[in-house]
């Protein structure tokens, strides 16, 4: 699907395509075959694809999120980060260490279920709601 998304985009002249690899979990070793299999062939079709890989955390993910974004990084090359799921009980302290252990950007935050709560990260900001501010 990932070939057949580029191939009509290059036909049709658009200037971005947006894959979704719906939920890869680092544990399991044929989904993240299959995630640099997909990096592969998208390399093929259009050389330097993907020109930018974004990794999604949920805030909930704990520590879990440094191997996560370790593998991830490993298999396909992250280039930035998106912390979901900050408007519950989770502050997403982790993602401190996971940005300065692979020195990823966090682009942006999402603090509910609807486009208007994905929000550009601002450090300062979360830095005061991770220490209560």
């Amino acid at each position: 699907m990932a070939f057949e998304a580029v191939d009509l985009a290059m036909k049709e002249g658009y200037d971005l395509v947006l894959l979704d690899t719906a939920g890869r979990l680092h544990t399991k070793v044929n989904l993240m075959e299959e995630l640099r299999k997909i990096k592969r062939v998208l390399e093929k079709k259009h050389p330097g694809a993907p020109h930018k890989s974004v990794l999604v955390i949920d805030a909930t993910t704990g520590q879990n999120a440094l191997s996560q974004t370790k593998l991830f990084h490993e298999a396909i090359g992250v280039d930035e980060i998106v912390l979901t799921k900050l408007d519950g009980t989770a502050k997403g302290g982790v993602m401190v260490g996971v940005a300065i252990t692979h020195k990823l950007p966090i682009s942006f935050v999402g603090l509910g279920e609807k486009m208007e709560d994905l929000r550009p990260f601002v450090g300062e900001d979360f830095a005061k709601a991770l220490l209560g501010e």
